[in-house]
């Protein structure tokens, strides 16, 4: 699946991305899709090949995408905390901006079938492996209190998982400039590097 879409695919890719946020992945069905855009089942497969790869294509697009901007932030030359901010920043970007494709990264990727599952597990391995380089910098230079490795890292991703709520379930406006003071603040205050101007 490629990213440029003519207007009618966008709007079908983008309505299944909603659905499948409502429903679950699970309970989403091609009817339902059809009946969301108001044409026949048979319609679909203009669009997509199934369900599984739509799910697919989206968990892998937004997993590399996550990738990709981490591997700019290790191949930085910042300090640990200012990586650990952009760390924050970059989640904050992409959840803004794609927040049904990282609620499909949060919540659906238990449901891709093998041999992708593990492909997508390898993957998300990689990507706590490089967050874990960033603290372990920042506690080896002093900036970042010394924690269990496994504790702090997983504390940190969980501190950016949720943020997809916001932009998907919450009904009040959302200031991103603000959102990302404010969790900054709490996730350097927590791994000891306190609220950073």
């Amino acid at each position: 699946m490629t990213k440029n879409h003519s207007p009618r695919k966008k709007q079908f890719l983008d309505e299944s991305l909603k659905m499948i946020h409502e429903k679950g992945y699970k309970a989403t069905t091609m009817r339902d899709l059809a009946e969301r855009m108001g044409f026949e089942v048979s319609n679909i497969y203009n669009f997509i090949d199934s369900k599984e790869a739509l799910l697919e294509s989206y968990l892998f697009m937004i997993s590399e995408d996550f990738h990709d901007g981490i591997d700019h932030i290790l191949e930085s030359g910042y300090p640990p905390t200012e990586k650990l901010k952009a760390l924050v920043s970059l989640n904050i970007r992409l959840t803004s901006t794609k927040p049904y494709q990282v609620g499909l990264l949060v919540n659906e990727w238990r449901n891709l079938k093998e041999p992708k599952l593990t492909k997508f597990i390898d993957r998300r391995n990689e990507y706590e492996e490089k967050v874990r380089l960033i603290i372990s910098e920042g506690i080896e230079s002093g900036e970042f209190r010394p924690f269990d490795m496994d504790i702090i890292t997983h504390a940190v991703l969980s501190s950016v998982k949720w943020i997809y709520y916001w932009y998907t379930d919450h009904s009040e406006e959302v200031n991103p400039v603000e959102l990302e003071r404010q969790l900054t603040e709490f996730v350097l205050g927590g791994v000891g590097g306190g609220a950073q101007s």
